[in-house]
């Protein structure tokens, strides 16, 4: 959840670079793009000294570093129990030599559907479409260069507080309550979007200054509902699904998902809303309802189960179980009681 709260960060200042220097004639732009180069530096220089993460310390046969970074990272020595669960998860990763084509065996289905619709669904919220063009969104619902950019740091430092409040409460109420709770927030607020832009927006229609802030608000709700939703659960759900056997084709898998998506919705979003005007904003509000009943109906809750026993929630969940085949018995061991 790191990552989409620095994303954030990033944007909100991005968006403030480019308010600060678009005063600055002819050159402000060539600024605005040169400083990229700054955090990439950081970047370079993080990558140096990164941590490597237990599991991955274990699967490469650094049991004792494995085991401090592991002790370091819960607080406590009594590691012992959950060190060994690494340590078999890792032997059976390591006993697969293909995870690609193992994540596509019908054991994982339900891995692989997650890895390839949750990622999608984030970007099909329509929250990048929002982010990318705000400035010619707010320009074309009238407001001027100046409001339009100003309004986009306004977003930018939306969503970034959202992703606070996520990282703040996900462990106690549950990534599937804000799974729903976003997901109908941001439904709302699109239908909402639809009819003021469908009403009062359009042709030789000018927004009245109330209008024009209803706007603001909605998609600042709007953007705050993706914020502490489906922006960081996005990326954190799929981190807690996959055994490490598939582990790296997962993530890959996701990422991949996630910027084809990126790339589609941004090269679209404009044709889109020159030709469907305000429906642009219903057709989100449409994938966002459905994505919304996917999660109620076929995602479990993944707060506070260890990777290594994920297993166990898709065997009783009431669709998945009847698509895969009982671990226990694939590991030779004896159903244990749930």
């Amino acid at each position: 959840m790191m990552f989409q709260l620095t994303t954030t960060l990033g944007i909100l200042v991005a968006n403030l670079v480019n308010y600060g220097t678009q005063h600055l004639h002819p050159w402000g732009w060539r600024l605005s793009l040169g400083l990229a180069a700054f955090p990439a530096a950081l970047m370079t220089l993080g990558g140096i000294y990164l941590p490597e993460t237990p599991n991955s310390l274990v699967e490469r046969g650094h049991f004792e570093e494995g085991r401090a970074t592991l002790q370091k990272i819960r607080g406590t020595e009594m590691v012992d129990a959950e060190f060994e669960d690494l340590i078999e998860a890792s032997t059976r990763a390591n006993a697969v030599k293909h995870p690609f084509r193992n994540i596509f065996k019908h054991k994982n289905r339900p891995q692989l559907v997650m890895a390839i619709l949750l990622p999608a669904f984030q970007q099909l919220t329509g929250i990048n479409t929002i982010l990318f063009y705000a400035p010619v969104i707010f320009q074309s619902l009238g407001f001027g260069a100046n409001a339009a950019l100003y309004s986009s740091v306004v977003t930018g430092a939306v969503i970034c507080g959202a992703t606070l409040v996520s990282i703040s409460f996900v462990d106690r109420l549950g990534r599937k309550f804000f799974f729903v709770e976003g997901g109908v927030q941001m439904f709302v607020c699109q239908i909402a979007l639809s009819v003021l832009l469908k009403v009062y927006f359009g042709g030789d229609k000018v927004l009245s200054s109330n209008v024009a802030i209803a706007v603001v608000t909605l998609i600042c709700l709007f953007i705050a509902a993706f914020g502490w939703s489906w922006g960081p659960l996005g990326w954190l759900v799929p981190s807690e699904i996959f055994p490490l056997e598939t582990r790296s084709a997962g993530q890959s898998i996701t990422v991949s998902v996630n910027l084809l998506f990126t790339f589609i919705i941004a090269q679209s979003f404009l044709a889109m809303l020159c030709t469907f005007k305000s429906g642009t904003f219903f057709f989100f509000a449409a994938i966002v309802g459905i994505m919304t009943l996917f999660v109620v109906c076929f995602l479990p809750e993944t707060r506070n189960i260890p990777i290594e026993e994920m297993w166990l929630q898709w065997e009783s969940h009431w669709f998945w179980k009847k698509m895969i085949p009982l671990r226990e018995a694939e590991l030779g061991c004896t159903k244990v009681s749930k």
